[in-house]
């Protein structure tokens, strides 16, 4: 059986806690349940980390820089509404492709708030940062503005993701992305004075 690198193999345990986070919270999330669940010994997890501080900062990460490249990498240009369409409908995709990241999402920032306090923040303010400097190539010069309608998107990205970790409907929850994204169309246009984007 050929050698698992050690990144790989860190890898695979990431992954692995993010499974059982969103199954047992953080209480639950022992390291034999994440060696387990990432198909490992014990003795190979502890190897990888020194702690499962350690890991679940790893995790931590993971799930900020997911949130980053949703946001930072989509290359389609627009206006200010059309952009902030997209960001809205990518971090609401994410959410939708993995009920295990919305579950272990929510149960990590609360666990940075209370361990960590400012580091609880940190995956909001790297997001926001993002959903700033998007809607500012995309046109958006007034900074009370760019902080309104990131904060618009927050909001309703957080809602989005309440309801699908709550009732885990796919088909409810592929409508409800329809109505967020008209909501936001609706406010941004009577923000900014423009008719609504067409779906």
């Amino acid at each position: 059986m050929p050698r698992i690198p050690a990144a790989q193999r860190r890898s695979d345990f990431i992954k692995a806690a993010v499974e059982v986070i969103a199954t047992y919270g953080i209480e639950g999330a022992t390291t034999r349940r994440i060696a387990e669940e990432a198909k490992a010994n014990l003795a190979m997890l502890h190897y990888c980390y020194d702690s499962k501080e350690d890991l679940f900062g790893d995790v931590y990460e993971f799930v900020a820089s997911r949130y980053r490249a949703i946001l930072a990498d989509d290359e389609t240009h627009g206006d200010v509404q059309e952009t902030a369409r997209r960001l809205l409908r990518g971090v609401m995709e994410c959410y939708l492709e993995s009920i295990s990241f919305t579950a272990a999402t929510v149960e990590l920032i609360s666990w940075a708030r209370r361990q960590h306090g400012d580091r609880g923040i940190a995956v909001y303010d790297k997001a926001l940062e993002t959903v700033r400097v998007r809607l500012a190539e995309a046109g958006a010069t007034e900074p009370e503005v760019v902080d309104e309608i990131a904060f618009v998107i927050a909001a309703l990205a957080d809602g989005f993701a309440a309801n699908w970790l709550t009732y885990g409907d796919r088909t409810a929850a592929l409508g409800q992305m329809e109505i967020a994204t008209s909501v936001l169309d609706s406010w941004l246009a009577a923000r900014l004075g423009s008719a609504p984007v067409a779906s």
